[in-house]
């Protein structure tokens, strides 16, 4: 089971060895076994890595996220192909249904309001969570009335503000951008291991977007991030604050009835997205829940 997340920073070579990654830093050599990874963030851009290191990578499904010379996630890494079976899967994908692609989207919709109405209630929020709660009963098909919006406004207003935007550039916005864009990656990962492509979304439709798919996946575990950026409250955005957010993903949650990994709970939730889309069946959708 792959469940670290490995960070590497400063100068560093990193190459492959009998199954293993092997970082290389001054005098001091590492190793992990590749088995063990879900993750590898190149955090800066004096690192070198070997071809043979990134196609083992790829084998493995390793995620491989690569950051600009401000330690922002930039790009990542993905194969052409995940699976054996990848031609089956993007034929099924291209013809899942309008209408199982729209009541799948409206549950996943309703369950990121739930978890926003129930962070707001362990922070003694209630009016704001009750309207949360009031805005998940309203949801329509497909969220036709927007009862997202009205409820992201209320929440982050609630959490971080009156006066708080998305838009605005702060420490609390870069946190949460950074925190989502590593969420995003791990979707990403299991989406193309899984033998689809992460262009083609259910509801997110932007020709721009690479990651349309994953984009409309992840929203529940967006508030896994909030959760995080509430409890630091950061006046700075800092090596600390962002170790803080990528081992984010070796925090644990329930789903299935177990205890899992945030990286391994992503697995468990999407494959039972593909088959709630496969099957017809909303039923098998599995959503985690906060230890």
């Amino acid at each position: 089971m792959s469940w670290r997340t490995v960070v590497v920073t400063g100068c560093a070579k990193l190459d492959y060895k009998m199954d293993y990654l092997v970082v290389r830093k001054q005098d001091q050599v590492s190793r992990v076994h590749l088995s063990e990874i879900g993750l590898l963030m190149i955090e800066s851009t004096a690192v070198s890595l070997t071809a043979a290191l990134l196609c083992e990578l790829m084998k493995k499904k390793v995620k491989v996220i690569f950051c600009d010379e401000q330690h922002n996630p930039h790009s990542e890494l993905l194969p052409y192909y995940g699976s054996h079976d990848t031609s089956i899967k993007l034929k099924k994908q291209i013809h899942w249904k309008d209408s199982i692609k729209e009541t799948v989207w409206t549950e996943i919709i309703a369950e990121k309001i739930r978890k926003q109405a129930q962070h707001l209630a362990e922070k003694k929020y209630t009016a704001q969570a009750d309207m949360l709660v009031q805005y998940g009963k309203e949801l329509e098909a497909a969220d036709a009335t927007n009862r997202e919006g009205h409820a992201a406004k209320v929440y982050f207003n609630a959490l971080f503000g009156m006066n708080f935007t998305r838009s605005e550039g702060n420490s609390i916005n870069a946190a949460l951008n950074y925190g989502y864009g590593i969420i995003l990656s791990c979707f990403n990962r299991e989406i193309v291991a899984s033998g689809y492509m992460t262009q083609l979304g259910l509801f997110h439709d932007n020709m721009f977007n690479q990651f349309n798919f994953a984009s409309d996946l992840m929203e529940p575990f967006r508030v896994l991030v909030d959760r995080k950026v509430v409890d630091m409250m950061p006046a700075k955005f800092e090596r600390e604050e962002r170790m803080e957010l990528i081992y984010l993903l070796q925090d644990r949650v329930e789903i299935e009835g177990k205890s899992n990994f945030v990286n391994n709970a992503v697995k468990i939730y999407c494959r039972s997205v593909f088959d709630a889309l496969n099957e017809g069946d909303i039923s098998l959708l599995k959503f985690y829940k906060n230890k």
